[in-house]
């Protein structure tokens, strides 16, 4: 560090080095690894094998969403398909999940209506009242069918899952990350990845695709998931599919208390059977602790959502008077009756909350459930590319808005959207004939996969991945906004884009998975920033310390993000209650 300012590099002369590797090897005295470097790879590259696959509706992803996904396509008369990074519900956010939403219309006292309004007024006016009406519609039959899979038998998920895909024969293939999506004249036509456990490059053959790949974050330490990195939502967007919602932030916080173990941090989590959750609409996981400590210093005191009153801080993100709340929640009636274990009141011991003082930055990267991922075009989950469909976070599909509205409703969402876009994909495939993948272009598409381990050197992804952590996971860039310091993260990002991305490095197929992972985390935090420079104005989960206030005359609008035929990322506004306009031929 001494070093560093001893020979005084600026910012603008450090962006400005001609050798980007002079530029990381000037960062070795921040004490960051092993940067530039020879690759040295562990396997025979040109024995690396092909393997092709063909089918009529391909999901890929086996969280909550891929399930019902692949369940509803193939009852609706598809062959179908599903490829997934891990395990069948043993992946991604869902094995974390233990509240699902379920609407029983005989017991709730908010009618459908009341509560789709509810929903809206919670969001600020950012959500799509046509999703939120398909949760309470739809979260209590797929529920019941969870139960009949013995869902809310185990806290694992593996064997409940595993049971109606295996009643109906439907093909699984793990360990595989997808890397590419494969289009020909707009329209979707297959997929394309390698296995992180053989030596093997596989192209899928579809007639369409279903994403159900989560959201993503960027690694950060004190959060259980870490094989969520963007994959579905970049490589849509490499494609020409729009995709909208970076602006808003998830914001689950740690324990002051050994703060990057995931174990610790989401106590109760891993050990809990799933159970129902009733109507139970709040304003939450915004950026209220994170403002606090940016104002005060942290850690915070962690108490119940929106409670306020040992933390005060003038001024700061907006909670509708409506929602704000103090106290633990409120037992629910019937809770016995109805299957539901009593709620423990000790104040922040809820599955998943830190108890005691509480720091940020945990799920980094991520944002509000259901608000980031492509863009639908219509209530089937179709995305702006024919034949592309997607589900639960890989879907921004805004049915809770930017902040976290009801309890349970992300798990419920993306059962209710999978079996959504599961049997509108199937129905689709069925008008369509199976396209083929051109050799040249399978060709083209294995060697782009496979670049990082042909490269006689360049940058490990660990060592991309701990600077853009470094660039982005700061309180004062991500959460609480202003315009000077987005600028300046943004410069590194591009930098880290445009310098290191080309030239990221891997010695095996473990190392493969985390170069595409890096690279897919590189261009989501571009995204991040550029929509958040973009809102010049707070909502929800976006606050902007220059602009802290709402404004409805500009704002009512979500932003959406795509690629120009010049390879360049565009913004655009999306108002609020419309679709997409298209431009298909």
């Amino acid at each position: 560090m001494n070093e560093l300012n001893d020979e005084k590099i600026s910012r603008r002369k450090f962006l400005g080095l001609s050798s980007s590797a002079i530029a990381m090897m000037s960062l070795a005295g921040l004490g960051f690894s092993k940067g530039y470097a020879k690759n040295e790879p562990t396997i025979a590259i040109q024995d690396i094998l092909n393997k092709e696959y063909q089918t009529d509706v391909l999901v890929i992803g086996s969280g909550m969403a891929g399930l019902f996904a692949s369940v509803k396509a193939h009852d609706a008369g598809a062959k179908v398909m599903m490829v997934s990074k891990g395990r069948l519900g043993s992946s991604g956010q869902t094995p974390f999940a233990k509240g699902i939403f379920s609407y029983d219309e005989s017991e709730e006292k908010l009618s459908k209506d009341e509560f789709i309004e509810k929903v809206s007024r919670s969001a600020l006016g950012t959500n799509n009242p046509i999703f939120t009406r398909q949760l309470v519609e739809n979260s209590y039959a797929r529920v019941k069918e969870l139960r009949q899979w013995g869902f809310f038998d185990s806290p694992l998920y593996n064997v409940s899952f595993s049971k109606p895909m295996n009643e109906r024969n439907i093909p699984l293939i793990e360990r595989v990350m997808i890397t590419n999506l494969i289009e020909e004249n707009g329209h979707i036509i297959g997929a394309a990845g390698f296995s992180v456990d053989e030596e093997k490059v596989i192209i899928f053959k579809a007639k369409t695709v279903v994403l159900c790949t989560g959201a993503g974050g960027f690694k950060p330490n004190g959060f259980p998931i870490a094989d969520l990195t963007h994959d579905g939502t970049i490589m849509a967007y490499e494609i020409g599919a729009k995709v909208t919602g970076k602006e808003w932030n998830d914001g689950h916080p740690g324990s002051e208390k050994n703060a990057t173990a995931s174990f610790d941090n989401w106590h109760g989590m891993f050990e809990k059977k799933p159970e129902t959750t009733s109507v139970d609409i709040h304003h939450d996981l915004g950026v209220d602790l994170n403002y606090i400590a940016y104002v005060k210093g942290g850690p915070v005191q962690m108490g119940p959502p929106s409670d306020k009153s040992s933390n005060v801080a003038m001024g700061g993100p907006y909670t509708p008077e409506e929602f704000k709340r103090s106290g633990p929640p409120q037992r629910r009636e019937n809770d016995k009756e109805r299957g539901r274990p009593p709620r423990d009141e000790k104040e922040g011991s809820g599955p998943g909350m830190p108890q005691g003082a509480a720091v940020g930055g945990s799920s980094a990267g991520l944002a509000i459930h259901k608000s980031e991922g492509l863009v639908p075009i219509n209530d089937k989950c179709e995305s702006t590319i024919k034949g592309l469909y997607a589900a639960g976070d890989a879907l921004g599909s805004y049915m809770s808005g930017g902040i976290y509205t009801q309890i349970g409703s992300s798990l419920a969402g993306s059962a209710v959207q999978g079996a959504i876009a599961g049997e509108a994909a199937a129905n689709y495939s069925k008008e369509i004939e199976l396209k083929d993948i051109s050799t040249q272009k399978v060709e083209a598409i294995k060697a782009e996969i496979l670049a990082p381990l042909k490269r006689e050197a360049g940058f490990s992804p660990a060592w991309v991945t701990q600077t853009l952590q470094g660039i982005m996971i700061p309180n004062f860039v991500l959460y609480i906004k202003k315009e000077s310091l987005l600028k300046g993260a943004l410069a590194y990002i591009e930098e880290l884009r445009d310098q290191n991305m080309p030239l990221l490095i891997a010695s095996d197929m473990h190392e493969l998975r985390l170069a595409h992972e890096t690279k897919n985390m590189i261009i989501s935090a571009q995204m991040k920033l550029e929509a958040s420079l973009m809102r010049k104005e707070s909502r929800c989960s976006h606050y902007r310390l220059d602009y802290p206030d709402i404004d409805e005359k500009n704002w009512q609008a979500w932003i959406n993000i795509y690629k120009d035929e010049n390879g360049n990322m565009q913004l655009e506004k999306q108002a609020f209650g419309t679709w997409p306009v298209l431009q298909r031929a």
